[in-house]
């Protein structure tokens, strides 16, 4: 499959018209009370929390490209509040209560996502949604059953979580095979370049200095050191997210995980009442090498899942552009759950990074003795999630002991991942796994491959 744009960072920004022109870089040696390194949504949404608890701290943004060139302007566009980890992990450092109100707060950040968007004038194509997982085969609703069950016995509202039948699950979204499927109530759809560059303005407009093309070389204690100064500060917060592997000292944190999306050219009337998707859900499904899309504001789709899914040594995408058999595959599931769309034009491809821990559970905290602080290890849910951290930092940096501060996620630390090549054999050999987990459900397998639970041994998933 041919496409029209590759890269150029992402589609979300060709929807804005261009990549935008970036802010002055660091003046030279500067003092602050907090220094920020990263000035996607985490970085952003700690700053705009702080300067609004405490005005009078001085706050810097560094960041090596422009504010939002990372996930933050590349993503789905799903603000899920999406609990995607495992609780069982944070249940071993943590009780059913701590977990469930973390879910709870993670949830809570979709009505604060769009309560900042509103008061702030960020029109950020939001819509309210409801997330849609579907199931193609028996081993997949077999999977979405389980799931929904799970979900129901955290969730402090089982009734946002409902199972559908095939009959119901086609009447939302005419998917191809569809056996059934569950849908979360209570997220919403952005436009993410939007939100981000919308969120920018508005720490800018609180007095927070956004500092770009300024490479960050080390962070210490009490200072970060650029290509453009040094910024001394009391508090530092590393919010690099799937970029963290690049900052010296921290390439094995988090891995760099890719992700691809393509995006169709608007679709015809005729074709959306063939499809249906009136209600403009989230749409994902129960695959082991699962995918993500969305209906866009001006009727496209885009289709998002995995594709090549690590470099070596975590190094990251060229401004976004992606291999061409990860374009292929994309197309491929699309078609393959739309058959609709097979004579559709792809518009664009683009990729990035996400950050992934050893035991692929975020976190957030603040070090009492270095002051250095973070947030990330997202995993895919960072649009609503990096809410929640950015409020969490704010309340860490300024010691307050709150519901945020005690949540199970705070200051858990995790080790590090293994050294190349076996970082790099552990995450293709679990996607090799899934894909022919996948496969073997397709041809009609009636429950789910072992060779999936044999690929989540391999990096802890």
């Amino acid at each position: 499959m041919q496409v029209k744009r590759n890269g150029d960072i992402s589609f979300w920004y060709a929807d804005l018209g261009a990549v935008p022109a970036p802010r002055p870089p660091l003046p030279g040696d500067i003092e602050a009370d907090v220094a920020i390194v990263g000035a996607g949504y985490t970085g952003l949404w700690t700053a705009y929390y702080l300067k609004k608890a405490k005005p009078s701290l001085r706050i810097v943004l560094l960041e090596r490209e422009f504010a939002g060139f990372g996930a933050s302007g590349r993503n789905g566009g799903w603000l899920s509040g999406g609990f995607g980890w495992s609780r069982e992990k944070y249940l071993k450092t943590s009780t059913r209560q701590g977990v469930t109100a973390m879910q709870k707060a993670m949830a809570g950040c979709v009505d604060e996502v769009i309560r900042v968007a509103t008061e702030q004038g960020i029109d950020a194509d939001i819509r309210r949604v409801d997330n849609l997982t579907v199931a193609t085969n028996p081993a997949q609703r077999e999977r979405v059953r389980e799931e929904c069950e799970t979900i129901r016995s955290w969730d402090a509202d089982p009734d946002r979580i409902e199972l559908l039948d095939a009959a119901t699950t086609r009447a939302r979204i005419n998917i191809r095979n569809v056996m059934g499927g569950f849908v979360i109530h209570g997220q919403a759809r952005v436009q993410p370049a939007k939100l981000v560059r919308g969120l920018a303005e508005a720490v800018e407009r609180l007095g927070v200095p956004i500092y770009e093309k300024t490479t960050v070389t080390s962070i210490a204690k009490g200072s970060v050191t650029t290509d453009r100064g040094t910024v001394r500060a009391e508090t530092i917060i590393r919010a690099t997210e799937g970029f963290t592997a690049g900052i010296p000292g921290e390439e094995r944190t988090w891995l760099a995980l890719n992700s691809a999306q393509i995006v169709t050219e608007p679709l015809s009337e005729k074709l959306w009442r063939e499809i249906g998707w009136e209600g403009h859900e989230l749409l994902g499904n129960a695959a082991h090498a699962y995918c993500y899309a969305q209906r866009t504001r001006e009727g496209r789709i885009t289709m998002g899942g995995r594709g090549v899914p690590y470099r070596y040594g975590s190094r990251t995408d060229v401004n976004g552009q992606t291999q061409q058999a990860t374009i292929d595959q994309l197309h491929t599931i699309l078609t393959t759950l739309l058959p609709q769309t097979t004579g559709c034009r792809i518009d664009h491809a683009w990729c990035g990074v996400l950050g992934v821990p050893r035991d692929w559970c975020t976190t957030v905290g603040l070090d009492p003795r270095t002051r250095i602080g973070w947030a990330g290890g997202y995993v895919g849910l960072g649009v609503s999630s990096s809410n929640l951290s950015g409020r969490t930092l704010a309340d860490l940096i300024l010691g307050q002991d709150t519901e945020l501060t005690r949540l199970p996620w705070v200051n858990r630390k995790v080790r590090p991942w293994e050294p190349e090549p076996f970082r790099w054999l552990g995450v293709h050999s679990m996607y090799q796994l899934y894909r022919i987990a996948d496969q073997r459900e397709a041809a009609g397998l009636a429950h789910t491959s072992k060779l999936a639970a044999l690929a989540d041994s391999i990096t802890g998933h």
